[in-house]
């Protein structure tokens, strides 16, 4: 294929779910579209690094395989700056995300890549909680809590909003050139700004179903400090919408998210 898509794995702490992922990425079908795989290790505490530079050894892949460590524990949302600035500068079109917990399935995005969807996007979401999306696990309470939310930000942004940010995503690599998004916090909330930044600049977005699974993974997510963080930051974007994307938004501000080449089969 003439676009080239670069798969990027955000990985903290997850080592018993971190070979699943990957082998989620052996199919050949996956690996028909995928042009690069990168694990970015957020320098974990537990022995993730080790399993993925073991299973790299082990495993073959069409696709190139590079596991990255960043400089510093940067947070998932300075990973994902981590990502956006690999794919920019080695030239990709295209970069998808996928968590490394395991939660999501890459076969969910796989219609969407055949089908050439993406092609007319400058994003696609995968979204929880709309029509034909499957919660295996999932908590009733945490669903309606969603739901809320996705409501209010829908009314907030004029738009209809399907999820605030779940673990499997794809982004056009033009879109993201002007890097409004690296003055966006580097924590959790990082995805709930990308909603708001898809909307300001009037980019083409496209939420499908996805299934979201919650086994043994362990969530870094305290649900009532998360919440009211997150509806501040729904109060400020109404406020004023240019007055927020031109914010600082980080706590500590870095001028170079950087990482390095821990193991790659090429």
């Amino acid at each position: 294929m003439d676009e080239k898509i670069l798969l990027f794995i955000p990985m903290y702490n997850c080592e018993k779910q971190i070979i699943r992922v990957l082998n989620q990425l052996r199919n050949e079908e996956v690996q028909k579209y995928i042009t690069e795989i990168i694990i970015v290790n957020n320098r974990s505490t537990d022995n993730g690094e080790e399993v993925v530079k073991e299973y790299i050894k082990e495993n073959e892949f069409k696709s190139k395989v590079t596991l990255l460590r960043n400089k510093d524990n940067y947070g998932l949302g300075g990973s994902h700056k981590v990502a956006f600035q690999y794919a920019e500068n080695n030239g990709y079109d295209y970069v998808v995300v996928m968590h490394g917990d395991d939660q999501s399935e890459i076969s969910d995005l796989l219609p969407l890549l055949e089908n050439k969807t993406y092609q007319k996007y400058d994003s696609l979401l995968g979204a929880r909680f709309m029509k034909c999306s499957k919660l295996p696990g999932y908590s009733k309470f945490r669903t309606f809590g969603n739901k809320v939310y996705n409501m209010l930000f829908s009314i907030g942004i004029g738009k209809r909003v399907y999820d605030l940010g779940s673990g499997l995503n794809m982004y056009k690599v033009k879109s993201l050139q002007s890097k409004y998004y690296k003055k966006f916090p580097d924590n959790l909330v990082f995805n709930y700004c990308m909603i708001f930044a898809i909307n300001y600049y009037k980019q083409n977005v496209y939420f499908f179903p996805i299934t979201w699974k919650e086994e043994d993974q362990v969530s870094n997510v305290k649900m009532f400090k998360q919440a009211t963080k997150v509806l501040k930051l729904l109060g400020s974007y109404i406020i004023s919408h240019k007055r927020f994307m031109n914010k600082e938004h980080r706590e500590k501000q870095i001028e170079n998210y950087e990482s390095d080449i821990i193991k790659s089969n090429r």
